[in-house]
């Protein structure tokens, strides 16, 4: 999933831009940056490590990755990233009732091939291709799927892989910065985020975070389509076209992780706009929802999150 929040303030509140050193590479086909308090930049790297290793194993592009493979041989041995990301993909399918489906694959990757070779599909070849992330069958070391199975991670690997690269900060008490993959961002402290109108230049929201260890996700439909927005990559799979309602959604949490929040943003962008606001509601979290028609449908709880500048 292309994402449309960026970063407008990297720093933690509490530090100055002196304390702080922030680097930007490309991970799994977007930009990385993360910020770190300057004696602790050593980890930065690290952090960079982590994310090449998450996009060789979850990256439908790499020959050599496990992802690539399954959808290639269909019955492979995987590694224990591959596995959680798995294991989580099938969670999320089942929490969403199917809005979250991975096997979503075989139209993002075989039909409109977003991001190599893209191409306009016919509603008629998108009618006859088979779904089926329930036909997945997975176990620690090993991952079975139908030949007919196309996985495409892109709706939570970003925040899968902020998600690791957060866990290991933990583990070495590393707690100001920011780790930012494109519209996945964990901020370790408390930052300032903002979202990028939908329709034109310019941001249309900007927040304050209120605590540490807070994730933030947004899914949108207008970074990355085919020829115009009616192609866009965010599939229904009920329907198998790409949707049209909501031009993007922000979730904003502190107890949920950002492969949770990137999977909801996605299965939230293709539903009935009634049906994802009752979706959200169930979760501990924000959101900001802009439809088509320019309208801004924000949580009532958005303030214990973040304070929106004005």
């Amino acid at each position: 999933m292309f994402k449309i929040v960026i970063l407008v303030c990297s720093l933690p509140l509490m530090l100055t831009a002196q304390d702080l050193i922030s680097r930007t590479q490309v991970h799994m086909g977007t930009l990385v940056t993360i910020t770190l308090p300057r004696h602790q930049s050593e980890w930065i790297e690290k952090g960079f490590k982590r994310f090449k290793e998450l996009d060789r194993a979850l990256s439908s592009f790499k020959t050599d990755g496990d992802i690539y493979r399954l959808n290639h041989e269909h019955n492979i041995s995987i590694g224990s990233d591959t596995y959680e990301a798995l294991r989580l993909s099938r969670k999320y399918f089942v929490q969403t009732q199917g809005y979250f489906d991975i096997s979503i694959g075989a139209i993002t990757k075989k039909h409109y091939r977003f991001g190599t070779a893209e191409r306009i599909v016919k509603a008629s070849v998108l009618d006859q291709e088979l779904l089926g992330m329930q036909t997945l069958l997975l176990s620690p070391d090993r991952a079975v799927t139908p030949k007919h199975i196309t996985l495409d991670l892109g709706g939570m690997g970003k925040g899968f892989a902020v998600d690791q690269v957060a866990s290991l900060y933990a583990q070495h008490n590393i707690t100001s910065g920011t780790i930012a993959a494109s519209g996945d961002i964990y901020c370790l402290s408390r930052c300032e985020i903002a979202v990028e109108n939908p329709f034109g230049e310019g941001i249309i929201a900007r927040f304050t975070t209120h605590h540490p260890h807070t994730a933030v996700s947004t899914s949108g439909n207008y970074r990355r389509f085919v020829h115009s927005i009616e192609h866009n990559h965010l599939i229904n799979p009920k329907t198998k076209r790409p949707q049209q309602r909501i031009a993007s959604v922000t979730l904003i949490a502190t107890a949920l992780s950002n492969s949770a929040l990137d999977a909801y943003a996605t299965a939230a962008s293709v539903m009935p706009t009634e049906s994802a606001i009752d979706f959200l509601n169930k979760f501990k979290l924000a959101y900001v929802i802009i439809t088509t028609q320019h309208d801004q449908i924000r949580s009532k709880n958005l303030t214990m999150f973040v304070t929106p500048h004005h």
